[in-house]
């Protein structure tokens, strides 16, 4: 069964819809910690990161999750931003910044970055990596939506300040790429990495 690394609500919920059976265990990776690093190397070194954290500790017993020990499946760690204009943009920290990069962002375009990272194994060094990259087209919206839209709450929880599955489906205009991987994976990348057998997912 596949463990996901990941606190992610939305990463979970999208292995649900697509019938992938999966264990949730949190890596508690500092993504703070990470240092400057370019959009790109940035997703691919903090996904690598949480999967090879969680994979230690199934290994060594560590994980307070059922299951704790046992044999587990691949380990899939992930982690996604918004590249606007050459700027990394992750979770806003409050609503004075998700107002003002919506005010930049807004009839602008940007890169949604996520990485992937999948431990096999008990070997660590046994992993494959992989950037998936979305364009992403925003609404040209007025002061007054951009401020009705962070008032809901949701730009706080989401890197780049909004969510294409929820309300941020109203603030997008259109998107180039893979329509998962903005939500937080990209289900087509995983389909090929674990070789799915679509008739065998559950309902």
């Amino acid at each position: 069964m596949l463990v996901l690394a990941s606190a992610s609500r939305a990463r979970r919920r999208l292995l649900e819809q697509a019938g992938i059976p999966h264990q949730v265990h949190i890596s508690g990776v500092d993504e703070e910690a990470f240092g400057p690093l370019s959009p790109t190397a940035l997703v691919e070194q903090l996904a690598l990161a949480k999967a090879r954290a969680v994979a230690q500790s199934l290994q060594a017993g560590l994980s307070d999750a059922p299951g704790e020990g046992a044999p587990h499946g691949p380990v899939l760690g992930c982690d996604s931003v918004l590249e606007f204009e050459g700027e990394v943009f992750g979770k806003p920290r409050d609503f004075d910044e998700a107002i003002s990069r919506w005010r930049r962002m807004a009839g602008g375009w940007g890169r949604l970055h996520t990485g992937h990272a999948l431990v096999v194994g008990d070997d660590n060094n046994r992993c494959r990596q992989e950037v998936v990259t979305t364009l992403v087209w925003f609404a040209a919206l007025n002061p007054d939506q951009i401020e009705a839209y962070v008032a809901t709450g949701e730009p706080l929880s989401c890197a780049g300040g909004f969510a294409l599955e929820g309300r941020g489906g109203l603030v997008v205009d259109r998107i180039e790429g893979c329509y998962s991987n903005v939500i937080g994976l990209s289900l087509p990348l995983l389909r090929r990495w674990l070789d799915i057998n679509l008739a065998s997912c559950q309902q």
